[in-house]
């Protein structure tokens, strides 16, 4: 009575009275699916059926509960889907601007340490080297402006220095820093928006001081400065890769959707960026971490959710009205 082999690549019928040595073509190992190759190995008809493979252990009812007890906690930290940008409830961008905390390493205050020395004795020699202030130089204050009648026409001129005398005036100037947002002009301090930039131009300023005739930071090259930025579902943070930066000439201005970046590094380069958030950002709870070689920016969420971008996109209508009123100018 014939049987069947149950050696891997065979599945014949055999004649047990004629098995032989050579009689059953199969392969000793285990499968690999590839090119249908046929049998490696010659020997006997096997009739001894393999066991059965070990079936996966079923879950018991309560085990199952426990696994369905526990996903709900992994989706707490699923971030969904950004929402609309339509559909987030903005704060006015007029909000005042507040400073975020700097929080200075411990590396970055070495490196700074280490440099010290070398950038007192350069300004030394600035010093030693430095001209008296020249007739006819104009105040570094921001909107120090003067305003002459010149046949029946009135005039707008930075105020200049004329003498001793000009350094015991009153300069009134903008203390905040220029913003160009959507086709119109003003500055931070006092926000009084004009699309027209001589108007913006001759805008008397709003803070009272002394001139500054020599520039503290004179001299410093803005720079392009490598920036990525990256976000969690409660955090948006942004890196801007700056070597040995300087706290006490930084700083980084925020509200609830808008963010004023300054920072200066080594020694003579500035970087400048302002940003229209895409999101919304709680800035009590925004701060900014200085180290020896990068700036991050750490801005908590006011909700948390994913933003598509970083920036908010400007829409076509207004690039095309921020285009015309630049035609105009």
């Amino acid at each position: 009575m014939s049987q069947l082999c149950y050696n891997r690549g065979c599945g014949q019928r055999f004649d047990p009275s004629t098995n032989a040595e050579d009689s059953c073509t199969y392969h000793p190992g285990v499968p690999v699916f590839h090119d249908a190759l046929k049998g490696c190995t010659k020997g006997l008809h096997n009739s001894e059926k393999p066991p059965e493979p070990v079936k996966p252990e079923v879950k018991t009812t309560s085990e199952r509960k426990e696994l369905a007890e526990l996903k709900p906690k992994f989706q707490e930290h699923i971030i969904r889907a950004p929402k609309p940008v339509e559909t987030i409830n903005r704060p006015s961008p007029d909000e005042p601007m507040t400073s975020l905390q700097l929080k200075v390493s411990a590396s970055l205050k070495q490196a700074l340490d280490k440099l010290k020395l070398s950038s007192e004795n350069e300004e030394e020699k600035k010093e030693e080297d430095s001209d008296e202030i020249k007739i006819g130089t104009s105040c570094k204050n921001g909107g120090c402006l003067k305003r002459e009648r010149i046949f029946l026409k009135s005039f707008v001129f930075h105020q200049t220095f004329e003498g001793p005398q000009s350094t015991e005036e009153i300069c009134i100037y903008h203390s905040g820093v220029p913003i160009f947002h959507e086709g119109m002009k003003y500055w931070s301090c006092c926000k009084r928006k004009t699309s027209d930039f001589n108007t913006f131009l001759s805008q008397e300023g709003c803070t009272t001081g002394t001139h500054v005739w020599t520039k503290k930071d004179a001299g410093k090259k803005v720079v392009p400065c490598r920036h990525d930025w990256h976000q969690t579902g409660g955090e948006v943070t942004i890196s801007i890769y700056a070597k040995n930066s300087l706290p006490e000439l930084s700083h980084v201005e925020a509200n609830s959707t808008m963010l004023n970046i300054h920072i200066i590094f080594e020694g003579d380069k500035e970087f400048d960026r302002n940003v229209i958030l895409w999101g919304v950002i709680d800035v009590k709870r925004s701060y900014v971490n200085m180290t020896a070689t990068k700036i991050e920016l750490t801005m908590r969420k006011a909700e948390p959710m994913l933003w598509a971008n970083l920036e908010l996109p400007i829409p076509k209508t207004q690039l095309k009205q921020n285009e015309d009123i630049t035609d105009q100018e």
